[in-house]
């Protein structure tokens, strides 16, 4: 597997910075508690990537794994969703097909996941759906795949000093995880963290495949989510692994999206709707303001964060807007689009459909649904005919502060 074998310097600068910020794209893995096995020897950090990056490739992985996930407060949890209140679980993987399966498995039915040569397939048994479509591609044509130079131990080490500047970085630490031998190392941001600690990371020393993530907050020494290996293994994987179907009678949802030619497309779609410019390229309050059809909320702060950026988006066709306050993961995010017409609050019975039971809060009179996290809260709320939904690595407190500060 040429997870770390055949990596740029730049791709791979990428992934150790991706892990600072993985908390802002969903679920994360996390790093697995150490065994009593062999270690290897102790390395500095260069060292130990760039021989994680000329490791053997890999092309087939077993693993059982345990999922735990204390991001949302055990109260705010309907029944016993494995995503959302932890489970265990089982891992494949084949790079020669091009084929993955992950599953947890729950009292009320394993969630699975399936990736088959770009096609994937979700299954939540809490609802008995499966969700289906297609991994998006990139666009561009140039390069080989496994032609990327790897960097050298000096260029590893310049661009770990430059990542040093903002975040804190300790190890690798030699340990054993999963019953292998295997580097950790801790990542601390030092400037706007928000609520997030620190990002911990472990890699299997002689393979140079990644053993997981842990996110933690910085209230807690607990991980906020935590997906470890307790077993891995090398070798083929039967193909009969990979043909799995949801129960008869699940729901089937097709999930669109955009893939390789059809970026293009959006891209024009956008320049049609917008003018000359894409969406994404319309920036700045004033400009952003003369494409709503709503009234535009961005004052120059927010909860004393001031305000970074303007931007226009592409809501699903409509226009709709994006407006960032302070730096970093300590900063606030506000999107704004013309409002469905359904109540956000919502209602308990609601709760139960998505497996949470959300509470409500007041902004200046306007009820608002929040859902507030160990790493961060989001706050939902219509009106005047426009939606708003406040999000960041920020408590409660703050999120409803910026939400009072946006309407009157």
């Amino acid at each position: 597997m040429k997870l770390l074998r055949t990596i740029s310097t730049q791709r791979l600068l990428a992934i150790i910075a991706g892990l600072v910020i993985a908390v802002a794209g969903g679920t994360a893995i996390a790093f697995a508690a150490a065994g009593n096995g062999p270690t290897p020897p102790r390395e500095p950090l260069a060292q130990a990537l760039h021989q994680a990056a000329t490791a053997p490739a890999v092309t087939a992985i077993s693993a059982r794994i345990s999922f735990t996930d204390n991001l949302i407060d055990s109260t705010a949890l309907q029944g016993t969703d494995p995503i959302l209140s932890g489970a265990s679980g089982r891992l494949w993987l084949s790079t020669t097909t091009h084929q993955l399966r992950l599953e947890l498995q729950g009292a009320n039915g394993d969630a699975q996941v399936l990736v088959n040569n770009g096609a994937f397939s979700i299954y939540d048994p809490m609802s008995n759906t499966v969700y289906k479509g297609t991994l998006p591609t990139g666009d561009s044509q140039t390069g080989k795949a496994g032609t990327d130079t790897i960097p050298s131990v000096a260029q590893i080490q310049s661009q770990l000093n430059q990542l040093a500047q903002h975040i804190d970085i300790g190890g690798p630490y030699p340990r054993n995880v999963a019953g292998q031998p295997a580097y950790k190392v801790v990542l601390t941001p030092k400037h706007s963290g928000g609520l997030l600690g620190s990002v911990q990371l472990a890699w299997d020393a002689s393979h140079g495949v990644p053993l997981g993530i842990a996110l933690y907050s910085t209230s807690s020494s607990t991980p906020v989510l935590e997906l470890k290996a307790t077993h891995i293994s090398y070798g083929a994987v039967s193909a009969g692994v990979f043909k799995v179907s949801p129960p008869a009678g699940a729901k089937v949802v097709r999930i669109s999206t955009p893939a390789g030619a059809n970026a293009k497309a959006l891209k024009a779609r956008g320049k049609a709707k917008h003018g000359a410019k894409a969406a994404s390229e319309i920036t700045g309050v004033a400009a952003v303001r003369a494409h709503l059809p709503f009234a535009l909320a961005a004052p120059r702060k927010l909860d004393g964060l001031p305000r970074q950026s303007a931007q226009l988006l592409d809501w699903g066709g409509s226009p709709a807007a994006l407006v960032t306050y302070g730096q970093g993961l300590g900063g606030i995010a506000v999107i704004q689009q013309t409002a469905s017409g359904q109540s956000s609050a919502g209602s308990q019975s609601g709760g139960n459909q998505s497996g949470l039971n959300l509470p409500t809060v007041s902004i200046n009179g306007h009820s608002a649904q929040e859902l507030p996290t160990a790493l961060g809260t989001v706050l939902h709320f219509s009106t005047g005919g426009v939606e708003y939904t406040v999000l960041g690595s920020v408590p409660p407190q703050a999120a409803e502060m910026a939400a009072r500060q946006l309407v009157p």
